[in-house]
């Protein structure tokens, strides 16, 4: 049973097919910010940034609130992170700090 190389075949695909995911993610990332006329927004739209932080926020609430509302709070940090932009030095910071009061506040860890 040991001797059967599927298995390590499959995990070694399933590791390069998440690359790929990851890749293609980063790619979607950045058509999208130059699609809606932001790339000029820069580390808010890098990629690096932008995967983390909504991901990360959103798992939470999903697991946290409800998974529908995963998307909606994306777009509402969005809108509140698009208010700011502009602010000045922090903005990433901004951003950081309002996914976490979301993912917090989806987590129990926040009261209203």
């Amino acid at each position: 049973m040991g001797d059967d190389p599927v298995p390590l075949r499959r995990d070694r695909a399933d590791r390069q097919d998440r690359r790929a995911v990851l890749s293609t993610l980063s790619d979607w990332i950045t058509e999208v910010a130059l699609e809606l006329g932001i790339e000029e927004l820069g580390e808010l739209v890098d990629p690096a940034v932008v995967e983390p932080l909504v991901l990360d926020m959103t798992r939470d609430v999903a697991h946290g609130v409800a998974r529908p509302a995963a998307p909606i709070s994306a777009y509402l940090l969005g809108l509140a992170v698009g208010r700011a932009a502009g602010a000045g030095p922090g903005e990433r910071e901004l951003a950081e700090g309002f996914a976490e009061r979301l993912a917090a506040r989806a987590r129990g860890d926040l009261s209203p």
